[in-house]
Order: C-alpha cells, then sequence, then structure tokens
C-alpha cells in the first residue's frame, strides 16, 4: 500500500487564533448592535412629531399677527424728568457709556446744550449714534422730553419742563 498523504488540500479564510477570536467577538456584537438599530427603527414611529401633541395650539401659533395692539391709560400722571431717567436713560448717562454725555458734566453738555431743546429732543426720540430711539417706548414723548429737560439743565442749561399735552374735549 502507498503511503497516504493526510494533509488537507483545504484551507479556510481563519489561519490565525486572533483572527478567529475576532471573529467570535464580531459575531456576537454586531447582531445585537443591529437588534438595538432595528428596535430604535420601529418605535420611532410612536413618537409625536413637533408641534402635534396639542394641533390647536400649535396652529394657532403659526398664525398669530405679527403686530400688537398695547392699550394704555391716556388720563395716567406722567413721570417727572426724573423719574424717566433713573427708569431709561441712568444705565448710560450715568456712566458715559457708548459716549453718552455724563449727567451733570458740565463741559459734555454745553455743545448740545447750544443745539437747543429740540434738537436734544429730536436726539433722543430718534436715536442717536449708540442710543437707540426712544419714541414709542415705555414713556409717552412728553415723559422723554422731561428727561431732556433734566438732564440737560444738570448740565448747565435753563430749558422749561415741557407741559402735559392737553386732553381732547
Amino acid at each position: 500500500m502507498s503511503e497516504q498523504h493526510h494533509e488537507e488540500d483545504h484551507t479556510g479564510p481563519i489561519k490565525t487564533p486572533k483572527q478567529m477570536m475576532w471573529l467570535s467577538i464580531f459575531s456576537f456584537v454586531a447582531p445585537v448592535f443591529i437588534i438595538i438599530g432595528l428596535v430604535f427603527f420601529v418605535t420611532s414611529d410612536k413618537k409625536p412629531a413637533a408641534g402635534s401633541s396639542n394641533m390647536e395650539k400649535s396652529v394657532t401659533e403659526r398664525l398669530q399677527k405679527v403686530g400688537t395692539v398695547e392699550i394704555r391709560d391716556a388720563n395716567r400722571p406722567l413721570k417727572s424728568g426724573e423719574e424717566v431717567f433713573k427708569a431709561q436713560c441712568t444705565a448710560c448717562h450715568s456712566t458715559g457709556a457708548a459716549g453718552a454725555p455724563k449727567f451733570g458734566d458740565k463741559g459734555a453738555w454745553a455743545a448740545r446744550i447750544k443745539t437747543g431743546y429740540d434738537k436734544l429732543l429730536t436726539s433722543a426720540l430718534k436715536g442717536k449714534g449708540a442710543m437707540a430711539p426712544q419714541g414709542g417706548g415705555d414713556h409717552s414723548d412728553t415723559e422723554i422730553g422731561r428727561a431732556v429737560v433734566y438732564m440737560a439743565n444738570a448740565g448747565g442749561a435753563k430749558f422749561a419742563e415741557p407741559k402735559a399735552p392737553e386732553a381732547a374735549k
């Protein structure tokens, strides 16, 4: 009898123990992640879309008007220039922020006072430089005018405080 050759000609894709270890890990981990992904995919359609939980409210918010109307009491007493200054102007005019003339600084106010009350009031109502327009804000134009007079008079002016407009008859 002839000598039989027991060596097989067939070899597989796994040639080392390290490859066998990675194949074993991958064969257990990959299916777990696939199952988690499928569970997430199947249950995700149960989640409500943004804004769909209260349909009436979401439609109302989308159809909301751009502007609003604010009704104020026209007969309320007007605030003094000092009150308006403390509420609106003190943030910049007390510290001189963004080039604002400091309250009571006669040198800084002198050139502005020379332009007159009307020019100062226009600058306050329409804004100038870094100062935002104050007209139509929390205070009436007359109250802003009183604040302008309060600050200018502290800087050396002799402006008269504006009076309240007469009520319509």
